[in-house]
């Protein structure tokens, strides 16, 4: 499984943030690092964001 991954911090709920790439379209995933774990493991797995086409995208932050 290939993937980047950015380690944002702590973020609160209601901070935007912003993905801007360079390319058609890719998959964005938003998560907590235990659903990162999670999904590194190819278990079940909660995130925000999706398949992205046009950029910049802005994902919300759902909680702290």
């Amino acid at each position: 499984m290939n993937f980047q991954r950015y380690d944002l911090g702590q973020l609160h709920g209601g901070e935007i943030v912003e993905v801007t790439l360079n390319g058609n379209a890719a998959n964005v995933k938003l998560m907590d690092s235990s659903n990162f774990s999670s999904y590194k493991s190819g278990r079940r797995h909660t995130y925000y964001g999706g398949y992205v086409t046009h950029f910049p995208h802005k994902i919300p932050v759902p909680r702290s």
